[in-house]
């Protein structure tokens, strides 16, 4: 019997880029569908900060993340800049139907590579390197806008406060 399950994600955490690497690991009965959406609206929503937006807790999550990433042999390289704005590549995970291939992409420009996605050339050098031109009018058009906020209100709604979140059948 096939299930469904979404997958609620912000490219700004680690947990999730940790959590994507492990889906090889579940039955193939399970369809996953991948929601980016804005962690910064979930946080604003519960009136709630960030994890790297506290400094202990920062430092022991950039730890913890290495120590995981090592234990389970996953290549794991903290960003020149954290926390960055992830607006442009959750738009842009939307704007290409954020399917497994794009999302891992991502991922691993970021998170795995270490790459800089803060700055206008970072995020050049991750167009590049999905071999994708002329983007930007699309990830700047309302409609991409509207869906990642839609997204956003949608984890509201189901009770999502953080990210990564799985919702299986409700």
């Amino acid at each position: 019997m096939k299930r469904s399950a979404d997958w609620y994600f912000d490219f700004i955490s680690p947990y999730s880029y940790l959590q994507f690497k492990h889906f090889h690991k579940l039955p193939n009965s399970l369809e996953i569908r991948l929601i980016p959406v804005l962690f910064a609206g979930l946080l604003n929503h519960w009136g709630h900060k960030g994890p790297a937006e506290i400094p202990a807790k920062r430092t022991e999550m950039y730890r913890y993340c290495h120590w995981y990433a090592k234990r389970l042999g996953i290549s794991f390289r903290t960003p020149p800049a954290h926390p960055f704005n992830p607006l442009k590549v959750l738009r842009l995970a939307i704007a290409l139907n954020s399917n497994h291939r794009t999302v891992e992409q991502i991922f691993d420009f970021i998170w795995s590579e270490g790459n800089d996605i803060h700055s206008q050339d970072g995020f050049n050098a991750l167009l590049s390197c999905l071999k994708i031109k002329d983007i930007e009018n699309l990830i700047s058009s309302n409609t991409i806008k509207k869906a990642l906020r839609d997204n956003t209100e949608q984890a509201i709604a189901a009770g999502v406060y953080g990210i990564p979140t799985f919702i299986i059948e409700n």
